[in-house]
């Protein structure tokens, strides 16, 4: 995440950068990225199923046999579970759906007479087919089907089939099939990758092809995605997840050290920026990152994303570390000072906000906050939202008119597509005034 110049140039000397990331392209954009995905895909597409048994031979090791699952197989995924990680499933299931069913309930159908005669209204109509990717490397990210599949058959999307990658051993990851199906999935394929992505979009492996693609993924996976944009719907693109968090002097250097190694773990090239009113507490942060990093399990992971891609900013005013923020549109975006409030009302982009010292990302990443985890990316929020139930429906548009509504429509129609040139427009709605008028 950084700064835009415009910004900078704004804001010059009302803030003091004490740590800044490389300026490096998101890694799905990789040039070398884009193009190996666009020839799998234009080879999935002329060759179909050949081509992606050989790639999952090739790239993640199948050896042969079925590797769409029986419902059995699926169901039974949580007998083979430790009892707290299944009860923990169980309740990130819930409340993810028991969020996205309130969502739901706020979109209502509605049909309003804007004039006498003139009726308009919008019915929300889900998609009908939803194919969802749940990455399953070296952290399986097991509340990805909370979010993808759970939200979309909260929507009410009739029909989704969900793709993961196959273990070591071949089969898949338990823990990721029972939240699929807690979730509801319809069809589960142990399948990874590109390959997975362009077979639920040709239809190559469900009945029909997927209307829409979901869920988060490696760079492969994200341009995949990109790329199948427009033959499919998706949820939005993706890239590095990302963390900032806003902070003041009562904040604890400790706690904001953890929450931005926290989101740092996803990836090597993950964004974590601290924006903060207060230098010392500035330096204190800096201090405690690396003295956690010196213990952390993950450091590999983490302290690379820390070095290249972290960020420290010092802003002299309340006013100037929100307009900072505002800027930066992360993807999470924590808040800890004496007055959350006063941020939460003024900040406008983000994806998903956390207020206070007792919140973390990490209990939405995990789906025990019930808030969808996935997000955008890259500045993505300064025009987009996450994932919702909103995502998965329609709002389909309706009109009728009736007799006596013509002379308020017909005339100005038929006015404005004559000094357009439009003849048959014009016609549409001068046939409809002359009968009226007979």
């Amino acid at each position: 995440m950084q700064f835009t110049p415009a910004l900078l140039a704004q804001y010059d000397g009302r803030f003091t950068r004490l740590k800044t990331p490389l300026d490096t392209p998101a890694a799905q954009r990789d040039p070398r990225v884009v193009e190996t995905v666009s020839l799998m895909l234009i080879d999935i597409e002329r060759r179909g199923l050949d081509a992606v048994l050989e790639y999952a031979r090739d790239l993640d090791g199948w050896t042969g046999g079925d590797f769409a699952l029986s419902t059995d197989r699926v169901a039974k995924s949580g007998d083979r579970l430790a009892p707290e990680l299944r009860e923990a499933i169980e309740l990130g299931a819930e409340r993810t759906q028991a969020f996205a069913k309130r969502q739901r309930e706020g979109l209502v159908d509605f049909d309003v007479e804007l004039e006498p005669g003139l009726h308009t209204g919008v019915r929300y109509v889900p998609v009908g087919r939803v194919g969802a990717y749940l990455p399953a490397g070296r952290f399986p990210l097991t509340a990805s089907a909370f979010m993808t599949v759970g939200v979309a058959k909260a929507a009410g999307v009739p029909h989704v089939a969900a793709c993961t990658p196959p273990q070591p051993d071949g089969g898949a990851n338990d823990a990721v099939l029972y939240t699929a199906h807690v979730s509801g999935v319809d069809r589960v394929f142990v399948l990874g990758g590109v390959q997975a992505l362009a077979a639920l979009a040709f239809g190559l492996i469900d009945d029909l092809p997927a209307d829409m693609l979901v869920g988060a993924g490696n760079a492969y996976v994200a341009e995949a995605k990109r790329q199948l944009f427009g033959r499919v719907a998706i949820d939005l693109p993706a890239g590095p997840s990302e963390v900032a968090v806003l902070s003041d002097a009562g904040a604890d250097p400790a706690i904001v050290a953890a929450d931005l190694l926290g989101q740092a773990e996803h990836g090597t090239n993950s964004p974590a920026a601290l924006v903060t009113t207060d230098a010392d507490h500035a330096a204190a942060v800096i201090v405690e990152v690396e003295r956690q990093l010196e213990t952390l399990a993950t450091a590999d992971i983490c302290g690379p994303a820390w070095r290249d891609h972290g960020s420290v900013t010092v802003a002299d005013s309340p006013e100037v570390a929100v307009a900072l923020m505002d800027d930066l549109a992360p993807e999470h975006l924590e808040i800890l000072t004496a007055d959350d409030a006063w941020y939460h009302d003024r900040l406008r982009n983000y994806g998903s906000v956390f207020l206070g010292e007792w919140s973390t990302v990490a209990y939405s990443d995990k789906g025990m906050a019930g808030t969808n985890h996935t997000l955008p990316t890259a500045g993505g929020a300064k025009h987009s939202a996450g994932l919702s139930v909103a995502r998965f429906l329609k709002p389909l548009t309706y009109q009728r008119v009736e007799r006596e509504a013509t002379p308020l429509v017909a005339p100005a129609t038929a006015t404005i597509s004559r000094s357009e040139g439009m003849a048959a427009h014009e016609a549409t709605a001068q046939m409809r005034l002359d009968r009226w008028e007979r």
